[in-house]
C-alpha cells in the first residue's frame, strides 16, 4: 500500500492519472513536494489545470484538510467554476497485495443548476483517473520478474 500512496500524492502520478484530459500545474513553491509532504491547513495556492494539457480551463486554490499516510487525504478549495470542492481519496488494503482507492467528492458550481450537468463529467474523469492509476500498476507487475 506504501507504493500506491506515494503514487497518488505525487503531483507527477496525479498528472498521470487526470491526461490526456487535464493537466494541474501546482504553484512553484510546490514543485517537487508531494501532497503527503505540504502543510495542512494552510492554503497551498492556485493549481492551475489546462484542459488537454495545454488550454488553462480552471484553477484550484487547493488546501489540504487531512493527511494521514498510507490512509487518506482531503482537500476544500474554491475554484473559478466551483464555490467549493471537496475531494477526499482514501486508500484500503484488500488482501495482501491490493489497494482499494475511493474517492468522495462535494461541490457546489458557481453557476446554479449546472450540478447535474457537471456531475456526469466528474464521473467520467475519476473513472479514467483510477483506470490510469490501475495501468500503471498493472505495467509495474509486467515488468517485474
Amino acid at each position: 500500500m506504501p507504493d500506491v500512496w506515494q503514487r497518488v500524492t505525487d503531483f507527477a502520478g496525479i498528472n498521470h492519472e487526470l491526461m490526456p484530459w487535464l493537466r494541474m500545474r501546482v504553484p512553484k513553491g510546490l514543485r517537487g513536494a508531494t501532497i503527503a509532504t505540504v502543510p495542512v491547513g494552510v492554503p497551498l495556492g492556485r493549481a492551475w489545470l489546462f484542459y488537454g494539457g495545454v488550454l488553462p480551463l480552471d484553477h484550484d486554490a487547493l488546501t489540504l484538510t487531512e493527511v494521514e499516510e498510507n490512509s487518506h487525504f482531503q482537500e476544500v478549495s474554491t475554484m473559478l467554476t466551483m464555490r467549493r470542492w471537496e475531494h477526499r481519496r482514501e486508500l484500503r488494503p484488500v488482501g495482501a497485495v491490493r489497494t482499494e482507492v475511493t474517492d468522495v467528492l462535494g461541490f457546489q458550481p458557481r453557476i446554479p443548476g449546472i450540478g447535474g450537468a457537471v456531475e456526469p463529467v466528474l464521473r467520467h474523469l475519476f473513472r479514467h483517473r483510477h483506470h490510469r492509476l490501475a495501468q500503471h500498476f498493472q505495467a509495474g507487475r509486467e515488468t517485474s520478474p
